[in-house]
């Protein structure tokens, strides 16, 4: 059924095996050296092995000064080839294509990043970052279009088979590039030509300098999605002046700082392969490859894309992080064992966002491959896992994996645990996948599992388990409230689990991402709903690009949202609520209350011989509870 996602192309010299595409993505593997780490390179060489075709690594600055982020790979001298030539030769080793993504941040980034004031086409300060940049001379100018030769040159002789020109997201050649940022009067702004100049300029100098036997890819946000930014027709021009100065292939992405949340890297929320049609649009005006990106994490999407020629090639990032392994599983026909990304930001921008080394939600290994081996036990033990949630599976599977002999209990009819009804509300279907691909895993490895079954104590003598893992999770925060005790008030969890009707006009209390995920979830089905929360902001602890969408939702069904407002006392018709003014009115004619507080711990297995993971030790993110499951799995 996949079929042209595995013919080879060619980009300029460079023959890629198939369409798979790992593009750019910062991971925080490095130090601020730019050296290549054991992790960093473990990390790249473990998507070789997984059978992608093209791997894109982030973001080299062509200056020490020139980055966004301060632990990004570099070539910015002579001293740091030789480490990365060790991640180019394992790379290619298995077949893959390397190629290093080479650019300036301009503008969008600061000096506390950098150490000193950054630089842009003209004196604005990005919208997002804040910081007024300092104008570039035609001497700047000219020292960068240097730089860039020279990085590439290096990128060369640490055998990358070609460079990618970072042209999107609002980075210094996209500066030039657009009247957003670029406001300039000279031989640099106005026209779109002379917009263009630096970056052809910046060609010009890097075919000089590696000859025309280097592959040379340039990324462009193909809309930017800001007023007065790029547009679609601005870059078909570009695409097509980009092409004529000898660059071989063109990778689409979209957006710049400002606009990035929603149209750059969206959330669950956005739709698979959005922006490809956006990609035909550059497809249709040059004759060089075009690789499209945006939420695909399936290969079945990603061959619908090749299939309605919509573009030559599929980056799939975030795919890449959940399942390395995917394109060799999807060669084999093994749909059922690829890990799809779930779009929940936990991991990967939310941890890069604050400057900490990406992981993945769904697949604990990822930033780990140096570190953690999924080795056989050199004792096989007999163990009992107490809790069939996420971290019970994956505990279940790791350790089975390993040769242990598992017994997995689960007190309710279905395994899954509260990662069920997380996968309830509006644009979290996805999450459904992950407790299929687990279930998948457990059957395959014949994990013994015991539904509707309560583990005691005595279990464990009566069948002489070495080992018990306690995963049994958490419930629901029951606040200290007069009137919680009627007969018109649920949890969120009976709301969501479908085990509930409530009435038609509905308050929820609790405005953190269960409560305004819930009410979501209601307003979408037709009721009319409130949404109660103490503090100043509705989901305030969630990943900025999921907040965004979950806002969108709640204000385009009418959710009335009260922060700063407490509960006081529920009432047979209605509630009584606080603001924070200490002005005490009643809320009326609600017909049902749902409450969203938060959850406890469940353990009733309070012994220092029992290892206990998830929420049952504490309660967290999904993103812990399945790195704990798989950690006691690889050491006990």
């Amino acid at each position: 059924m996949i079929k042209k996602m595995f013919e080879p192309i060619e980009i300029g010299s460079m023959q890629v095996k198939n369409r798979f595409v790992v593009p750019a993505m910062v991971s925080n593997y490095v130090l601020e050296d730019g050296l290549a780490t054991e992790k960093f390179i473990a990390y790249h060489e473990e998507k070789a092995k997984g059978g992608w075709g093209l791997i894109i690594v982030e973001d080299y600055p062509v200056l020490k000064n020139a980055g966004g982020f301060k632990t990004l790979p570099g070539l910015w001298h002579d001293g740091q080839i030789d480490s990365h030539k060790i991640l180019t030769t394992k790379v290619k080793a298995h077949g893959a294509k390397i190629v290093a993504q080479i650019y300036h941040a301009g503008r969008a980034t600061s000096s506390a990043i950098t150490g000193e004031r950054c630089v842009a086409p003209s004196p604005y300060a990005d919208p997002v970052v804040g910081e007024t940049p300092i104008e570039l001379s035609q001497e700047g100018i000219d020292e960068i279009v240097e730089a860039f030769g020279d990085t590439a040159l290096r990128a060369k002789k640490a055998g990358f088979d070609g460079i990618e020109l970072h042209g999107a997201h609002g980075y210094l050649l996209g500066q030039f590039m657009s009247p957003f940022s670029n406001k300039r009067t000279d031989r640099y702004g106005g026209s779109i030509l002379n917009r263009a100049r630096f970056a052809l300029e910046v060609i010009e100098n890097i075919k000089k300098k590696v000859g025309d036997d280097f592959t040379i890819i340039y990324r462009m946000s193909v809309d930017e999605f800001v007023e007065g930014g790029l547009k679609v027709a601005d870059n078909r021009v570009v695409a097509m002046l980009l092409e004529k100065a000898g660059v071989h292939g063109i990778h689409c992405s979209n957006s710049v700082y400002k606009s990035a949340a929603e149209f750059g890297i969206p959330p669950a929320a956005g739709g698979h392969a959005w922006s490809s049609n956006l990609t035909q649009e550059i497809k249709s005006v040059v004759g060089i490859p075009v690789i499209t990106v945006g939420r695909i994490n399936d290969p079945l999407i990603a061959e619908s894309v090749l299939a309605s020629n919509k573009a030559d090639l599929v980056a799939m990032g975030r795919a890449s992080l959940a399942d390395p392994h995917l394109p060799n599983k999807t060669m084999k026909g093994a749909f059922d064992d690829i890990i799809r990304c779930i779009g929940c930001m936990q991991g990967c921008i939310g941890r890069n966002s604050i400057g900490l080394p990406v992981q993945c939600l769904v697949n604990p290994m990822t930033g780990r491959e140096s570190e953690w081996h999924l080795d056989q036990a050199d004792h096989k033990k007999k163990i009992a896992v107490v809790g069939g949630g996420i971290a019970g599976m994956q505990a279940a599977i790791t350790a089975s994996k390993r040769g242990h002999e598992v017994h997995l209990y689960e007190k309710n009819q279905r395994l899954g645990g509260q990662w069920l009804i997380a996968a309830v509300p509006p644009t979290k279907e996805e999450l459904s996948s992950f407790t299929v691909w687990q279930k998948h895993q457990l059957d395959h490895l014949d994990v013994q599992i015991h539904l509707n079954t309560v583990f005691s104590k005595e279990d464990i003598s009566k069948n002489f388990f070495d080992e018990v893992i306690v995963a049994t999770g958490a419930r629901p925060f029951a606040p200290n409230i007069t009137g919680l005790d009627l007969g018109h008030v649920v949890y969120a969890n009976d709301v969501l689990s479908g085990r509930t009707d409530l009435g038609h006009r509905v308050a929820v209390i609790g405005g953190g991402l269960v409560g305004a995920e819930t009410a979501a979830h209601l307003s979408g089905h037709g009721k009319e709903v409130t949404l109660i929360e103490m503090q100043a902001e509705i989901a305030k602890d969630c990943e900025y690009g999921v907040r965004l969408f979950l806002m969108k939702d709640l204000k385009k069904n009418d959710v009335i949202m009260l922060t700063h407002t407490s509960v006081e006392e529920i009432l047979p018709d209605g509630l009584m609520i606080k603001n924070n003014k200490g002005k005490i009115k009643k809320l009326a004619n609600i017909d049902s209350v749902v409450l969203a507080i938060g959850s406890k711990s469940v353990n009733d297995f309070r012994d220092s011989t029992y290892k206990v993971i998830g929420d049952a030790k504490e309660v967290r993110r999904a993103l812990e509870a399945i790195e704990e499951g798989h950690h006691i799995g690889l050491t006990i």
